[in-house]
């Protein structure tokens, strides 16, 4: 007999998996972990989500990254009030469209022009068919998860974190023309030009979360050789944009690519996608050349959730924010890893870190167990988990103090 289904999170899984394949239109919204994990979110404010049972988690999944103010921010759905009076979308252009460009622009290095979608996956397959036009090549080198719409590549991230041998859905034709490599190998990217010599149109980049400091030598290097053989460098800031810096890992870095693609960070949660970058390849987006288009591009809202947004994250250094209070609370809860002798850790930059196990008993099943017991706890986490702006000083303390108990009853739960 089945497990009797006893929570309205798990009845409600139970209904969605009848209607949706896999129970969410998000791969990675699924839960894993019921009953302790919720099946629904019904609610969020600042820091915190609540279930369609009542319970409260300190969210440090963020939407899976774009809720970088926190839920509910007040400016920005006070922008979001004010547009809804006047309209969502046209059948021309809103200001919003070249104002919120014009802030792009001068606060990405890359961005001479910008253009707007929805998605991240969908931006980066923009960027792949400019940099395609632009050079008149075919070959795209991948590194990294570059969103659902290019994950082409055969050995590359099908999802985060995870690879495929097989690509259900992709021709052989297609997959031929992309090529995975790791992050941080340049030795294999030197092998990927010898042998597509003078073939490879771009290389895309999205950051090891967990060895992002890699990217001081890595992005460089891959500047030098996208430059010695005619190729464009595209940079993945999906994630990275306006978190690691307003600029993302190009300006930290201080490499500047040819195309750059941001999303998560942009809106708060509101739907947006930038892909931007040198003028004189954006500009093949001119009439009669490459077609990319999309009649929500503009759509109002989102833009002025960014337009807010960015002020905020310009008027009160958000990004390094992220940095003081991602190191207190991923730096409080390595150390009590460590203090407890759970084989765990936390590796990256404290605005990103990614959940790592380490060496010793129970291994890889470390996390999902801790995972299930930080749920109990009141506390939602993810492989690559977040603050935001609304994670206060006390907030983080009391987050610390629910993954004690967490850690304390895994200890429990995995004794001799």
């Amino acid at each position: 007999m089945p497990d009797k289904i006893i929570t309205q999170s798990q009845q409600w899984t139970a209904r969605m998996n009848r209607t949706i394949p896999c129970g969410s239109s998000t791969g990675s919204k699924a839960p894993l972990y019921a009953p302790e994990e919720p099946g629904v979110i019904v609610k969020g404010k600042g820091c915190r989500v609540w279930d369609a049972d009542g319970r409260e988690f300190i969210d440090f999944r963020n939407g899976l990254g774009p809720v970088t103010l926190g839920y509910g921010y007040p400016a920005v759905d006070e922008a979001i009030r004010r547009q809804l009076d006047n309209g969502i979308i046209y059948g021309h252009p809103h200001p919003l469209e070249g104002e919120v460009a014009e802030l792009v622009c001068e606060l990405i290095p890359c961005a001479e022009q910008a253009r707007f979608l929805k998605t991240g996956g969908e931006a980066i397959a923009a960027a792949v068919k400019l940099a395609r036009a632009y050079t008149g090549r075919d070959h795209i080198v991948q590194i990294g998860y570059n969103g659902w719409l290019n994950s082409n590549a055969v050995g590359g991230a099908a999802m985060p974190g995870r690879t495929a041998q097989v690509l259900p859905g992709v021709p052989l034709a297609v997959s031929s023309l992309h090529h995975a490599c790791r992050w941080n190998d340049i030795p294999a990217l030197e092998r990927l030009f010898e042998e597509f010599d003078g073939q490879i149109a771009a290389v895309v980049i999205a950051a090891e979360y967990g060895t992002m400091e890699a990217g001081g030598a890595f992005y460089p290097a891959v500047r030098a050789l996208a430059d010695k053989h005619g190729s464009l460098l595209v940079f993945d800031e999906i994630v990275t944009g306006f978190r690691i810096a307003i600029g993302g890992v190009q300006q930290y870095f201080g490499v500047t690519p040819d195309l750059a693609v941001f999303s998560k960070g942009i809106a708060n949660g509101m739907p947006l996608s930038v892909y931007a970058g040198r003028k004189e390849v954006m500009s093949c987006c001119a009439p009669g050349n490459v077609v990319i288009s999309s009649t929500f591009g503009g759509e109002t809202l989102s833009l002025a959730a960014a337009k807010a947004c960015i002020d905020i994250y310009r008027n009160h250094d958000v990004p390094g924010f992220l940095w003081r209070q991602g190191e207190a609370m991923w730096g409080g809860l390595k150390r009590l890893f460590e203090s407890k002798g759970i084989p765990a850790t936390i590796r990256g930059f404290w605005p990103c870190p990614a959940f790592a196990a380490t060496e010793g008993k129970a291994g890889g099943d470390v996390l999902p167990l801790f995972f299930r017991l930080a749920y109990k706890h009141g506390v939602s986490l993810y492989n690559v988990s977040y603050v935001n702006f609304s994670h206060r000083d006390e907030d983080i303390a009391e987050a610390l103090a629910r993954l004690e108990r967490a850690c304390d009853e895994y200890l429990e739960s995995t004794s001799d």
